[in-house]
């Protein structure tokens, strides 16, 4: 509990800096994953490193790869940059992405996709944003719609998208519009080419940790650790509170559950006064599973 507590600390205090260290918070959110493996483990292994020393390699991984990348300096256009990062990325390293990675909690956890190269879009963005940003470029995230890429140059003038899922394949206005309605069946708008922030990144890959586990009943612990994390974010949708409440009374846990049905029940009321009177009924319901 002490080790957890101190853990969750640190998050919330990472997420609160005035630049919030992206590479730390998703670091962050691995420590927990792997809290939680041993924790469930019949015999963990001894020798298994600990949160900090897998922290700080991550960390050296990160810096090792920038110093891989040649010294272009502030007068490198976006596109030599992107290529930079391509071959050093994409093709020396290996980095990139397959359908099969969406299938493994590992592919939302950066320590593991610096180690195994493969990952969700998101996170392998990531690893492009930390290496490109720690070698003086200037790199943006940029959160389609399904399809995390990330951008080089001035988001709102001359720039170069490319896809880190795809090896770093450079993508036009027509490829972006193709992932997002692949993705989501949804029309490319000129607002979702706008940077995104580290804590909104953050939130997401805690999302996709969360429908990772949603979709296997049995890993409800993890789909709880990741809805707690993303309550530790200075913003996040009021309404992970109420999906928390509900998997608590899922897991039994029903005292602890209908009391947080209430308290959503009472910050709702004034503007959703029906679904408060629904959530306050599932408050009730919990609390009778206790008798």
């Amino acid at each position: 509990m002490h080790e957890t507590t101190g853990r969750r600390q640190r998050f919330t205090e990472a997420a609160r800096e005035v630049r919030p260290d992206l590479a730390l918070l998703c670091l962050l959110v691995a420590a927990e994953a792997h809290a939680g493996a041993r924790s469930g483990a019949k015999a963990p292994p001894e020798e298994a490193p600990s949160e900090e020393d897998r922290i700080d390699a991550a960390q050296i991984e990160l810096d090792r790869l920038a110093g891989l990348l040649p010294a272009l300096g502030r007068q490198a256009g976006p596109r030599r940059w992107a290529e930079a990062l391509a071959e050093l990325l994409g093709e020396r390293c290996g980095f990139h992405g397959s359908a099969a990675d969406y299938r493994r909690l590992e592919s939302s956890l950066l320590d593991e996709v610096l180690l195994r190269r493969r990952g969700l879009p998101i996170l392998l963005s990531v690893v492009w944003l930390e290496v490109a940003r720690r070698a003086g470029a200037p790199v943006y995230g940029v959160a389609l719609p399904g399809h995390f890429v990330v951008g080089f140059g001035d988001p709102y003038g001359e720039k170069v998208l490319v896809d880190p899922f795809d090896g770093g394949r450079p993508l036009s206005d027509e490829d972006a519009g193709l992932l997002v309605a692949g993705a989501t069946g949804a029309p490319l708008s000129p607002s979702m080419f706008a940077p995104a922030e580290p804590l909104d990144i953050v939130l997401r890959v805690l999302n996709n940790i969360r429908a990772w586990a949603a979709a296997r009943p049995e890993r409800s612990d993890v789909q709880l650790w990741a809805l707690e994390l993303s309550l530790l974010l200075p913003r996040h949708p009021a309404r992970l509170r109420y999906e928390r409440a509900e998997l608590l009374v899922e897991r039994g846990d029903f005292l602890r559950g209908a009391r947080e049905l209430e308290e959503y029940a009472e910050v709702i009321a004034a503007v959703e006064p029906g679904t408060a009177k629904s959530v306050l009924g599932q408050a009730r319901a919990a609390r009778a599973m206790l008798n």
